[in-house]
C-alpha cells in the first residue's frame, strides 16, 4: 500500500485525532476532476504541491479514475479502475504526496486502497451501506461528501456506519445543498453543525459553485465565486479545502464549468494560507 510522504505535511494521526483544535495545517485536496494525461496531472500536482508548501498547507492530490454520475452517456468518464489506479500510484510516487480517489462500487474499494492513501465517497452515494462498509474495511482514511439532499445532522449516521466498519479516520465534505432547481446553496450554519459532529470537515470549493443540470447535458457553474466561498470557509474554521483545477478548464474532461485555472488555484491557496495563519 502507498505510504504517506513526510514532505506532504499531512500527518493522518494528528489530522484525524480527537483534538479538533490541533489538527495541524490546513489540508488542500486538489487536482483535475477526472484523471487525464500524466503530463496534465503532474503539471497540476506540481503547482499545487509547491504552492501548498509555500503557504504552510498540507496537500493531497485528487483525481477520479471513473466519473460514474455524468449527465450524459457521451461524457468522458476516465480510464477505469485498473489503469486509473496504476496512474495514481505513479503520480503519488513522482510528486511525493498522498493521493485520493473516488469509489462508486464496493468491489472498487480494495483495488483503490492499493493505489491511494485516502478513499472518497461521492455525495450521491454517501448513504450506501455496502459502499461505506467496503471503504471502511480497507483500513484507509475515508472522506465522505455530504449529499446535496441531506441535512448536516444526518451525516452522523454516515460516520457511525464507517466507525462500525472499523474506520476511525473519517472526514466529511460539504459541497452545497439543493434549494430548488439548478442551484446549490452553501449553508454556513449547517457547516457549523457539521463541525460539531467531531470529525474533520472539508469544504468543497469548486463543486459548491455548480449549477446542476443548468447547461442541459452538462453542469453549469459560477467559478468566479470560488475564492469568496473558500475564504469564508477557512474563516469559519474548516480543516480542509477541496478544489479542482486545470491548465485550460474549458478543455477539461469533466467539470469544465467550475474548475479553476492553475493560476487561480495557486492564488487562492496563498490567500487562504494567510487567512488560516491570521485566524490562528
Amino acid at each position: 500500500m502507498p505510504m504517506l510522504r513526510a514532505n506532504s505535511l499531512f500527518d493522518p494521526t494528528r489530522f484525524f485525532g480527537s483534538n479538533s483544535a490541533d489538527r495541524g495545517p490546513l489540508l488542500v485536496i486538489g487536482g483535475p476532476c477526472v484523471l487525464e494525461s500524466m503530463e496534465i496531472c503532474l503539471q497540476i500536482g506540481t503547482a499545487l504541491s509547491e504552492c501548498c508548501r509555500a503557504a504552510g498547507a498540507a496537500y493531497v492530490f485528487k483525481a477520479s479514475f471513473d466519473k460514474a454520475n455524468r449527465s450524459s452517456l457521451k461524457s468522458a468518464r476516465g480510464p477505469g479502475v485498473d489503469r486509473g489506479c496504476d496512474q495514481l500510484s505513479q503520480i503519488g510516487a513522482r510528486l511525493g504526496v498522498p493521493t485520493l480517489t473516488d469509489i462508486h462500487q464496493p468491489d472498487q474499494a480494495a483495488r483503490a486502497a492499493t493505489a491511494v492513501a485516502l478513499l472518497q465517497l461521492p455525495a450521491f452515494l454517501c448513504r450506501q451501506t455496502d459502499l461505506l462498509a467496503a471503504a471502511a474495511a480497507t483500513g484507509r482514511p475515508v472522506n465522505v461528501k455530504k449529499g446535496q439532499f441531506m441535512a448536516p445532522a444526518e451525516m452522523r449516521n454516515v460516520l457511525a456506519k464507517l466507525g462500525e466498519g472499523g474506520c476511525q479516520q473519517r472526514m466529511i465534505t460539504e459541497r452545497g445543498t439543493f434549494f430548488g432547481y439548478h442551484r446549490l446553496v452553501t449553508d454556513f450554519i449547517g457547516l457549523g453543525d457539521l463541525m460539531e459532529l467531531g470529525a474533520p470537515v472539508c469544504f468543497d470549493v469548486t463543486h459548491s459553485t455548480q449549477l446542476p443540470g443548468a447547461d442541459g447535458t452538462t453542469t453549469g457553474g459560477r467559478p468566479e465565486r470560488s475564492a469568496l466561498l473558500a475564504r469564508a470557509a477557512v474563516a469559519a474554521g474548516v480543516d480542509a479545502l477541496f478544489l479542482e483545477c486545470h491548465p485550460d478548464p474549458r478543455a477539461s474532461l469533466s467539470d469544465a464549468s467550475t474548475s479553476l485555472t492553475i493560476e487561480a488555484a495557486v492564488a487562492l491557496i496563498s490567500t487562504v494560507g494567510l487567512l488560516r495563519s491570521a485566524s490562528r
